[in-house]
This record gives C-alpha cells, sequence and structure tokens, in this order.
C-alpha cells in the first residue's frame, strides 16, 4: 500500500502545471516584453480564487508542532480556473534555457559578494509532482552530471504520489556520483545536534562542489517566500551558503517565489526539514 504522507509539490503548483499545458502545448518562448533578468524570473505567484475546501488531512505520526498545523488542502476548481486564466503570464516559466541561464546570474551575482555558491542548471519541475526528480537534476548538475527529469523520476521512482522518501533521493544521487548519505531530522524542534550536524553538512558539501537536496514539510505558518496558504511537502535543493549571516540559497524547483533561487535563514531552513530529512 502506498504512503500518503508522499513528499510533492501539489496544490496550486499541480494546478499551474496543468494550466501551463493546456494553454500551450507546446513549450513556448517567452511572451513579447518578458524580461529574463536576474530578477523576473517567472511571474509573481498570483493570488487565486477563494474556494471550498475540498479535503483535509493530518498526517496519523507523532504529533509534534508541524504536525499539529499540518492539513492537507487538495486544489479546488476555482483555484484551477483562476490558474489557467494566469497561465500565459507564466509561460517562460516552461523556456529551461532563459530560466537556467537567469539562475545563473544570480549565483554569479552571489559569487562576485564573495558567498559561497555552486552553478546548477536549474530546472522548474515538469509536473507538480516532480519536485523529487526536478530536485535531483539541479544537484547532479553541480557536478557537471545531467539527466532528465523523466530519468530521475524513473530510477527513484517516482509517481503522481510524488517521491516516499528521501532515501530514495540519496540513493540515486549516490548512484552518478558517490558521495550522499541520507541524514534524518525526527525531532521537531530539531535539537541542537541535529541544527549543528546541518549546518556543517551544508558548508562541508558544498565547499567539496555537492549541492544537498532537503524533503520539508511547510505548514502556512512557516513558509519559504511565495508559497500559498497550504501545508507542502516537498523537495528543493540548497547551493550556497553565507557564513556572516548563517543564510542558505535554495533552488527551488516549484515555482511559487518570483525566481528560480533565493536566500532563507538557516534557522528557517531548520524548522522546515522535521520531521523529515535529507541528502548530504
Amino acid at each position: 500500500m502506498k504512503s500518503i504522507h508522499r513528499s510533492r509539490t501539489v496544490l496550486v503548483a499541480a494546478a499551474l502545471a496543468t494550466a501551463a499545458v493546456t494553454a500551450s502545448p507546446a513549450l513556448a518562448a517567452p511572451p513579447d516584453g518578458a524580461d529574463s533578468a536576474a530578477g523576473s524570473v517567472g511571474a509573481a505567484t498570483p493570488t487565486l480564487a477563494a474556494g471550498p475546501t475540498a479535503g483535509s488531512w493530518v498526517e496519523p505520526t507523532v504529533a509534534t508542532p508541524a504536525r499539529q498545523q499540518a492539513s492537507y488542502s487538495v486544489a479546488t476548481a476555482a483555484e484551477v480556473a483562476s490558474a489557467r486564466q494566469v497561465a500565459p503570464n507564466i509561460q517562460h516559466r516552461q523556456n529551461n534555457e532563459q530560466v537556467a541561464d537567469a539562475v545563473r546570474q544570480q549565483i554569479e551575482g552571489a559569487q562576485a559578494m564573495g558567498v559561497k555558491t555552486l552553478n546548477i542548471d536549474f530546472q522548474y519541475q515538469q509536473t507538480g509532482y516532480w519536485c523529487g526528480p526536478a530536485s535531483v537534476h539541479n544537484a547532479l548538475s553541480a557536478r557537471g552530471v545531467s539527466i532528465s527529469q523523466q530519468q530521475a523520476a524513473n530510477e527513484l521512482p517516482t509517481d503522481v504520489d510524488g517521491t516516499d522518501w528521501i532515501g530514495q533521493v540519496t540513493s540515486v544521487l549516490s548512484s552518478h556520483v558517490g558521495w550522499y548519505e541520507t541524514k534524518e531530522m525526527p525531532s521537531d524542534p530539531p535539537t541542537q545536534a541535529q541544527r549543528d550536524l546541518l549546518w556543517y553538512d551544508i558548508t562541508f558539501d558544498i565547499d567539496r562542489g555537492y549541492a544537498l537536496v532537503a524533503n520539508i514539510v511547510a505548514p502556512a505558518s512557516n513558509h519559504p517566500p511565495g508559497y500559498p496558504n497550504y501545508t507542502i511537502y516537498h523537495y528543493f535543493t540548497v547551493i550556497g551558503y553565507n557564513s556572516d549571516n548563517q543564510q542558505v540559497l535554495i533552488a527551488d524547483s516549484a515555482g511559487f517565489a518570483p525566481t528560480g533561487t533565493y536566500w532563507l535563514s538557516f534557522d528557517k531552513l531548520a524548522t522546515l526539514i522535521p520531521p523529515k530529512g535529507y541528502s548530504a
């Protein structure tokens, strides 16, 4: 029986992905006037129409603070309709060459300021449930290894319910480049020892050219930038850090944020991962 708490970028992300395909079957070039500058990759996440909650679910596990707040709500018909209306404005997210170029500009800007970051071939996820495959693609690209999201989905494996466990991500990363181990963070909030290990892994791995993949649970009260007002189960990639202010650079395939990469405080990242884990 399949687990019902698989990590996947669902809800609005799935609606947007479906809407983009519906609006334009071909992978379209940016609309006339679309700006490819680093700060404007992807239109701002739309405000979706309100609608009745189609369903809710709380994972029947240990009642940690994140679990007590974590409710799962599917996208409503009104939200899907609203997403379809704005789909033409986000078509340029489907242009991987342009997206990757803009992310490179963001990374180079950080490097110019002396911040430690990795160069990657960034891609947004190609379906609402391929955050795992997209994160694998983005992480491996830091090592010069290029696999498609479809290949990553086959190897993990990932289906319409997402990717079960961070250990599957570790296995695929290791099969291509070695190195990776699974690190669990079951305590919510994380212990000081878990936080210390996470920061050590971030700095140690990135200094040696390896990106990390984190499996997160983001309730509405604790979201990365641009996320909708839902609990999101997701994978994303950590590709840089700033030791001066303890921030980390995230490559996020979901497309909720205005840009493909953004900075998070280390403290926020440490609260997003429990009770899941990461590959490092």
